[in-house]
């Protein structure tokens, strides 16, 4: 009995080792499963009607939520305006949906550089600083540096700036405008900045600041919503500038995209319709 017994009892287990050796076998191949599957979707990139293509499923796009009317946040809290209603006809033409992400507008060149951010597309003026740190598309739109006093101020002139406040917004363009005219910079009696803009004339209603200097594209939406005749704009400025997107050096591809998209939009006049709606006039720029 125990001779016949040993037999069976050695087919039993080598029965079970060869059953283990294919349960194991099985969950390797489904681990190596499940890991091609999440790397492909991880990598898989997003291909436009044209042929571009991107690594990410989405491009994010960093701004500041309350530049009016180019980002800002409207009374639902959705966050609209110019640069927004184009950079979603932008991602219709690419075929990649693009996410808008608020960010403190000081940090944008790092926030981009880190990975945070695809793009800075929020009345990013175009200056040969900024073009050290970031690749821009072609300019979008005009803009100047304006001078905004309350309506009854004595300042007329830059010169009259002579012993005022003058506020402006961290890290902007308005900033290193001003800059460049140290004859009329270093005359303030102090130049204070602040994190928004719509700090900035705040200060000035309150009789904090004397003088603000800022986008006029800004400036002008500003004081229409808060009454013309309040404010007065100099007729001498800090200089014209020009729009641009900025994005990491390497993506130069994106860039290029980008650009194609807007001249696509230039040429069958949805830019137009954009820009008549945020400004009552065509502004868009594609030609410079």
């Amino acid at each position: 009995m125990k001779k016949f017994m040993m037999p069976v009892l050695l087919l039993l287990m080598g029965a079970l080792v060869v059953g283990c050796g294919q349960k194991e076998e099985a969950t390797e191949t489904t681990e190596e499963q499940t890991t091609e599957q999440t790397t492909e979707e991880t990598t898989t990139e997003q291909t436009s009607e044209e042929g571009f293509t991107y690594s990410k499923d989405k491009i994010v796009v960093g701004l500041d939520d309350t530049f009016a009317p180019m980002g800002f946040r409207d009374e639902n809290n959705e966050i609209v305006g110019f640069d927004v209603d184009l950079m979603k006809e932008v991602s219709n033409e690419l075929g990649i949906p693009f996410e808008l992400q608020p960010i403190t507008w000081s940090m944008k060149e790092t926030e981009l550089n880190n990975g945070n951010i695809d793009l800075i597309w929020n009345a990013y003026s175009i200056t040969p600083e900024r073009e050290e740190k970031v690749l821009f598309t072609k300019p979008y739109l005009e803009n100047k540096q304006v001078v905004v006093v309350r309506a009854d101020s004595d300042i007329n002139t830059l010169a009259d700036l002579s012993g005022k406040v003058v506020a402006a917004q961290a890290e902007s363009s308005a900033v290193d405008a001003m800059e460049s005219k140290p004859e009329i910079k270093d005359t303030f009696a102090e130049l204070t900045t602040f994190e928004t803009n719509n700090d900035c004339l705040m200060d000035l209603e309150a009789g904090r600041a004397d003088a603000v200097v800022g986008d006029e594209v800004l400036i002008n939406y500003y004081i229409t919503l808060r009454g013309a005749e309040n404010y007065k704009v100099l007729e001498e400025n800090f200089g014209e500038e020009l729009y641009g997107i900025g994005a990491r050096k390497e993506d130069e591809a994106l860039v290029a995209a980008i650009d194609k998209a807007l001249d696509t939009i230039a040429e069958n006049g949805k830019g137009a319709e954009i820009s008549n709606k945020w400004f009552g006039s065509e502004k868009l720029v594609r030609d410079k």
